[in-house]
């Protein structure tokens, strides 16, 4: 049995969920849970954290981002990245006032190219989220929160597994 069929995982309640523990698993059975998830994690969030984002193509990275996008209360539509690599986000009018930099490292070559990009320096002021990121992006923090996305490949219904790492 995979974790995408434990049972335990049938519980969508995001409100009950400990976004806070260490580690965390919750089963999405749709887009708008997974944007609900991002919207939670968002209050958790600010300015110098990173989220690290792994899964296979249409897991669910983009829109997670999406929602942490809506919780911090972001100007502008978010659509994956990954051809401009790195759009930022600013706070909208009565938002968070805290910038989101949403990050696809797909395309990028190896770690000097991440480096080009100079996040470490976003970093310090608003909330940066890399997908594709595993094995890459974690070193531009001492602290991230690590979330892997996985899809049944038999249905829509996707499970977030969340670590807070460092």
């Amino acid at each position: 049995m995979t974790d995408l069929d434990n049972p335990q995982l049938d519980n969508p309640q995001l409100d009950s969920l400990q976004l806070d523990s260490p580690q965390w698993t919750v089963r999405l059975p749709t887009v708008a849970d997974t944007e609900e998830l991002g919207a939670a994690l968002s209050r958790r969030l600010g300015a110098g954290d990173l989220v690290v984002l792994s899964g296979p193509l249409g897991a669910g990275k983009t829109a997670l981002v999406r929602g942490i996008a809506a919780g911090l209360g972001v100007r502008g539509p978010v659509t994956s990245p990954t051809f401009v690599i790195a759009r930022v986000h600013r706070p909208a009018a009565g938002g968070r006032g805290v910038p989101l930099v949403h990050v696809d490292a797909y395309r990028l070559g190896g770690l000097d190219e991440l480096d080009d990009l100079d996040l470490d320096t976003d970093l310090v002021d608003a909330v940066v989220a890399v997908e594709w990121g595993e094995g890459r992006a974690e070193r531009l923090a001492d602290r991230h929160l690590l979330v892997r996305l996985e899809r049944r490949p038999c249905d829509e219904v996707r499970v977030a597994h969340g670590w807070w790492r460092g």
